[in-house]
């Protein structure tokens, strides 16, 4: 490894946003691969145009090894209009400093293939910029960096406008990339997926972490725990989070290297994030048995078809992700369950008790005069949520405004503080549907974790769309593909699933027969027909082999059973041996071992039951 850039004790600050950085010294070698993270308003951004020498420190020194390469993606792009995919890629309209045209050979295969992964497929090269969305000329952007070669490349928020599989992408082709890599981004998924150490902004300094976010979380909680300085509430919600980490894939805590018996000390008590049949009961109690029922829905947006000759049933309880492409339908789809607007064909019923809060992507109006806890206030001043009543105040504190903010004029709040703001106004309505649209847009990873936090305890429906795998598989509990070709696939297996099915032969997915029909959200056949996934691209069964399909089915669930038996065993006994490392060790690698059986058992009873009609 050798060095490539330092920040010599780096101070900076402005006028009323006061001073975000002090004091700071940090260095960078060649191969290292750092995820940025930190509360909004902290000076992440700041730090990365300090790294880049695009803005000077007030005191302290930044410098660069000689002729280093630096590809940098801000937040705000300035691309000439006029220019086309082909100059911002290939030729010289939007460029950092040093780096020149790229060779003709990038204009074929180089660049095909980096559009294709960001998910423009039909992009012209040709095509001018200027008319082109916000979204899409970022990820021209981004590609315009990709293909080159850089010694350091910094990314400000690179998976905003990328949906699942673009983020999937990007992850691997950074991985396999040559170079260091400095990225701020709220996708935790893809800070753990990237990244091997973390820079935490806070406290106007940084503080730096081996591995991605699990391991910075780890870290945190330990610190807080041995200094004893943090409030109970964000000790619990630290805990909570390290439970979800360490119950699910063992690669969110392979990278990690911190004191395995203290973290497994402190989550020896932690109940599972949800408590599932309370919530149930909750939801049922206040939505009755009917939430939505689609039947023979078509649903399009202007020309293109969105759903056709769907049916569909949501149920009091149901935690639903939506997947899908950027312009598949999904915005459609919930504008359509929030009631802004009808089917094109067929009819969708909503339960009589249903009260939707629909969080769009675009920021709502907001009451720009008031102060942020009267914004609150005027929806409501307290709220019940769940089994928690709260104060307009509490509700407040518990994204991100403190008692100093919470006097301060909505007009004057960030995008981010805009987006919290917008969140909360809905919550304190008191919903029981929540349809959120790209809800992480904006957010820090500490606001996240709280709105998980609350979503554990909220007895309601949740349907979310979101790129965010990590809150897909943190706040959801069933998946549904939306592939462009009018059809709602049910996919047993989330994200991986649909990853899988976006990256098959031909890029095709394979998917149901039969129209729009989907199973509803517990994989029951929805409003009486068949959910015929796979039928399509699967021969028939005889009656025998159905049969015998059907027990092997039954085999594999109580292999699965046992193993989660044997998982949980292990768990206890890790609790037990907290102190004996060498023990610990060894029961860490038979859990590891008995996780990696129960997936290939999982894994085998998904592609049986792939093969079989529903009955």
């Amino acid at each position: 490894m050798a060095n490539i850039v330092n920040l010599d004790r780096v101070s900076k600050g402005y006028g009323a946003a006061g001073q975000l950085l002090t004091d700071v010294s940090l260095g960078l070698d060649d191969s290292d691969r750092i995820g940025v993270v930190g509360l909004n308003g902290a000076g992440k951004s700041t730090l990365l145009r300090m790294l880049t020498k695009i803005e000077e420190p007030d005191s302290g020194r930044v410098t660069h090894r000689r002729d280093l390469r630096v590809a940098w993606l801000p937040q705000n792009l300035d691309l000439a209009p006029d220019a086309t995919v082909r100059d911002v890629v290939i030729g010289t309209a939007w460029l950092p400093e040093g780096f020149g045209a790229e060779h003709e050979w990038a204009g074929d295969a180089g660049v095909r293939s980096i559009l294709d992964g960001l998910g423009m497929p039909h992009l012209g090269l040709d095509q001018p910029v200027g008319p082109m969305s916000g979204g899409e000329r970022r990820r021209v952007a981004l590609a315009a960096l990709l293909v080159r070669t850089a010694d350091l490349l910094i990314l400000d928020e690179p998976t905003n406008h990328l949906d699942v599989a673009g983020v999937d992408w990007l992850a691997r082709h950074l991985t396999g990339r040559r170079g260091a890599l400095v990225v701020v981004t709220h996708d935790r998924w893809f800070l753990d997926a990237v990244c091997t150490t973390t820079w935490e902004v806070a406290d106007r300094g940084v503080r730096v972490y081996e591995g991605g976010f699990a391991a910075w979380t780890l870290a945190r909680v330990e610190r807080e725990r041995v200094a004893a300085a943090t409030e109970a509430r964000r000790q619990n919600l630290l805990r909570k989070e390290i439970a979800w980490l360490r119950r699910g894939p063992p690669a969110r805590t392979s990278k990690p290297r911190f004191r395995i018996e203290a973290a497994n000390a402190l989550i020896a008590d932690v109940p599972e994030p949800r408590d599932t049949v309370t919530l149930q009961r909750l939801a049922t109690a206040r939505l009755g048995k009917q939430v939505y029922d689609l039947t023979d829905v078509t649903l399009l947006a202007g020309p293109k078809l969105i759903l056709d000759d769907l049916t569909w049933q949501v149920g009091p309880g149901d935690r639903i992700a939506l997947l899908g492409a950027n312009g598949a339908g999904k915005t459609t789809l919930l504008r359509l369950l929030a009631g802004v607007r009808e089917p094109d064909k067929g009819r969708i019923v909503t339960g009589s008790t249903v009260r939707p809060a629909f969080l769009s992507q675009e920021l709502a109006e907001l009451p720009r005069e008031l102060r942020v806890l009267e914004a609150v206030e005027e929806v409501a001043r307290r709220v019940t949520l769940g089994d928690r009543e709260l104060a307009a105040s509490q509700l407040a504190e518990m994204f991100g405004f403190d008692d100093r903010r919470l006097w301060t004029p909505v007009g004057d709040l960030s995008g981010g503080e805009r987006r919290r703001l917008q969140i909360l106004r809905l919550l304190a309505g008191e919903p029981n549907v929540l349809l959120f649209d790209e809800p992480t847009n904006d957010l820090d990873t500490d606001t996240l974790a709280a709105l998980e936090d609350l979503l554990d305890s909220w007895p309601g429906t949740v349907i979310v769309a979101s790129h965010d795998r990590y809150l897909i598989e943190r706040v959801t509990d069933v998946a549904y593909g939306m592939f462009g070709d009018g059809r709602l696939v049910h996919l047993p297996g989330g994200v991986d699933e649909y990853l899988a099915r976006v990256t098959g032969p031909a890029g095709k997915a394979p998917g149901t027969a039969g129209g729009g029909r989907a199973a509803d959200g517990a994989g029951r056949p929805a409003g009486g027909g068949t959910a015929e996934a796979g039928a399509a691209d699967t021969p028939g069964l005889s009656a025998a082999e159905v049969r015998t399909a059907r027990k092997e089915l039954t085999r594999l669930e109580r292999q699965v059973a046992k193993l989660e038996q044997k998982a949980a065993g292990l768990h206890e006994q890790l609790a037990a041996n907290a102190t004996d490392y060498a023990k610990v060790a060894e029961l860490d690698a038979q859990l590891r071992a008995v996780t990696a059986d129960r997936e290939a058992v999982e894994e085998s009873w998904l592609a049986l039951a792939e093969q079989l009609p529903d009955s």
